[in-house]
């Protein structure tokens, strides 16, 4: 399997900001009450299910963000894209306890999603055996765009369009205006003669026609539309006061 495309901070920097305001808006009540601002915290990112990997690097931006300029040790045991069975440690991270507990929810809602997408992405490619490309498609959570369609590659799936501007997708509504799927992709083809076709078939008969018609192409909404987090756990342990 091809390494996938990386992401570029720039991809979920934003992204992380807009979350954490949304979770801590005027302050971790909480945490502020209970634990001491100078302790320190040993946190260990914990698979629960078998899963495929995806996402620990904004997981760890979402913890950097929180502890800000304090003290922050990171050990990364697993990457993207590695499959791992329940009770592997993914990552060790040391920082500021109170840090730790504020980032925590933020962080895994982001990692337990991408990794849910990527295993549910390689079980569709391991369906296969190979005969099939695995596409993605736009029936994804909005803003999360970018990742999502990042953790279908981890998964070894492929991205097809990223918007309604640089692939053509021709759906049943297109069909039923354009009066049938060769007319459909013969327009298509007069139109943007140096783009990639696809044709969301409902039919065996419309993917054979398709086929014919040389754009059959395979894509599954269900990989990031409605999968299922993984489960993975953030377990922190008291590393004492700071020095």
């Amino acid at each position: 399997m091809s390494e996938p495309a990386a992401l570029q901070p720039s991809e979920y920097d934003g992204l992380v900001r807009r979350a954490l305001d949304e979770d801590i808006g005027a302050g971790d009540v909480t945490t502020e009450a209970t634990v001491a601002p100078d302790a320190r915290g040993h946190g260990v990112l914990i698979a629960k299910s078998r899963l495929v990997v995806a996402g620990l690097e904004v997981a760890f931006a979402v913890f950097k963000a929180v502890a800000a300029e304090r003290a922050l040790a990171i050990e990364t045991l697993v990457t993207d894209g590695d499959l791992v069975d329940p009770g592997t440690v993914l990552a060790v991270v040391d920082g500021p306890a109170a840090a730790l507990l504020t980032a925590e929810r933020t962080a895994l809602n982001l990692l337990q999603r991408l990794s849910g997408i990527a295993t549910a992405t390689r079980a569709a490619v391991d369906a296969t055996g190979g005969r099939i490309t695995v596409l993605d498609t736009r029936k994804t959570t909005p803003t999360l765009r970018a990742l999502e369609k990042y953790a279908v590659r981890v998964g070894g799936g492929r991205n097809h369009r990223f918007g309604l501007y640089d692939l053509v997708l021709i759906k049943d509504n297109h069909v039923r205006l354009a009066g049938g799927v060769t007319r459909a992709v013969e327009a298509a083809r007069r139109r943007s003669p140096g783009l990639p076709i696809e044709i969301e078939a409902q039919t065996v008969a419309q993917a054979a026609e398709a086929a014919d018609a040389g754009a059959d192409f395979v894509s599954m909404g269900a990989l990031t539309h409605s999968v299922q987090a993984a489960d993975i756990s953030f377990e922190i342990e008291p590393l004492g006061e700071a020095q």
